[in-house]
């Protein structure tokens, strides 16, 4: 996708993430949890545009030498065109300009071309999070990457 630009998140990209957000997942963040990665200090939001529409987005934290991605997310028509390969390049390069060194997150145990995604970036299972997940009930799998 040669149009393609990722940038960091802006108020006016709530209502396209948020639908995105109800979208993708059984238990979605809120309008709010987005508007904090606009305005929190320790937060890398990114967002994916194309032909000035808003496609995907990722949300991370950091904390000294360690970060976490909270949340990504690309929108159904987009997948599979490397949207979400663009987003991760963008925040871990981001996060390693904050000096982080370690990045973790969680995935359901169910969702493998996810965990395959991550693994692709080096990421490797380290524990299993017990009924982490709610809506259905799911435990979590916690992966973690180096910057």
């Amino acid at each position: 996708m040669d149009k393609l630009v990722v940038r960091d998140i802006r108020e006016e990209d709530i209502p396209a993430i948020w639908e995105m957000e109800q979208v993708s997942f059984t238990s979605p963040y809120t309008r709010d949890f987005f508007l904090d990665q606009i305005y929190t200090k320790h937060a890398a939001g990114k967002v994916a545009v194309f032909e000035g529409k808003v496609i995907g987005y990722i949300c991370a934290t950091f904390r000294f030498h360690e970060s976490h991605i909270l949340t990504l997310a690309v929108h159904p028509d987009f997948r599979r065109r490397n949207v979400a390969t663009a987003l991760m390049n963008e925040v871990m390069a981001a996060l390693r300009a904050k000096g982080c060194v370690f990045l973790y997150l969680k995935v359901r145990v169910s969702n493998t071309s996810a965990q395959k995604f991550y693994e692709s970036f080096g990421f490797t299972a380290e524990t299993i999070r017990k009924k982490y997940y709610g809506n259905p009930d799911e435990d979590a799998l916690l992966m973690m990457g180096r910057l």
